[in-house]
């Protein structure tokens, strides 16, 4: 959190505000005021990462991430840059990610599994299965059960990625495909407006139906930036058991989402 203290965002660091386009200086300022954001962004990643995952290889993406916001922003479109720049550094890292296809073929099947089950008692139970529920229907202990979930998480970091990618945006969370959206005036038709807007509006009630304690997770996790360890001081929780409640959103969201894109 100290990081983000180095970032402050605000209008007045723009001093052509309103213009077509920022000029060179303002651009070199921008990467040196939000080069610690990329290390920032790129530690909360590599929590969810395995070990063998290089945080060098994560910051010199998230570099590339930052550079191609600071060229491609447009301040006339009235968008925070810290935001737009959040988004870039993480579809960057994100792209990295899926080029080292860092997952085994046995931990998607698993995913896969942990999914339809989700999908299946939510249809059957007209609510949020319970983690219980789920270990039941998978004729698993509940130990059993947490312990898929960790070795599962990792996929959690692009689990939204299928089923967005499928819809046909670009790289990047869904947030980032909508400001994408909004920043290339290319892309702009009233197609891909109206798919955007119903992109985001059914990320956002998938979320609104989630169970309260993994609702107030993701709201303190991506919204207040807490880390898992601050969360689980909060909620009364372990670390392992927040990590645990963040892979169960996931998978939910995640079918949410593949519903979605099979629709369009």
């Amino acid at each position: 959190m100290e990081e983000l203290s180095l970032v402050q965002d605000n209008r007045e660091s723009i001093p052509e505000y309103g213009a077509a386009k920022p000029d060179p200086k303002w651009q070199e300022q921008m990467v040196l005021q939000y080069a610690p954001l990329i290390k920032y962004i790129a530690s909360r990643l590599a929590l969810r990462l395995p070990s063998h995952i290089s945080m060098e290889d994560l910051i010199s993406s998230g570099i590339i991430g930052l550079i191609d916001a600071v060229q491609k922003f447009d301040p006339s479109k009235n968008i925070n840059f810290k935001t737009y720049a959040e988004f870039r550094i993480k579809g960057a890292m994100l792209d990295e990610l899926r080029s080292l296809d860092w997952i085994p073929r046995s931990v998607r099947k698993k995913t896969h599994l942990i999914e339809e089950a989700y999908a299946k008692l939510q249809r059957s139970l007209g609510r949020p299965a319970e983690a219980e529920e789920v270990a039941e229907f998978m004729d698993l202990e509940i130990e059993e059960f947490y312990k898929l979930l960790d070795e599962t998480k990792t996929v959690s970091v692009v689990a939204l990625e299928e089923g967005r990618k499928k819809s046909g945006g670009h790289a990047g969370y869904m947030e980032h495909e909508v400001l994408e959206t909004i920043q290339d005036d290319s892309a702009r038709d009233s197609l891909l407006a109206v798919h955007f807007s119903g992109l985001q509006g059914i990320m956002l009630e998938a979320i609104e139906a989630l169970p309260d304690k993994e609702k107030l997770m993701i709201s303190l996790y991506y919204y207040e930036e807490l880390t898992m360890k601050e969360i689980g001081q909060i909620m009364g929780y372990t670390e392992s058991r927040i990590s645990q409640l963040h892979t169960q959103a996931m998978y939910r969201l995640k079918h949410k989402l593949r519903e979605y894109s099979q629709g369009v």
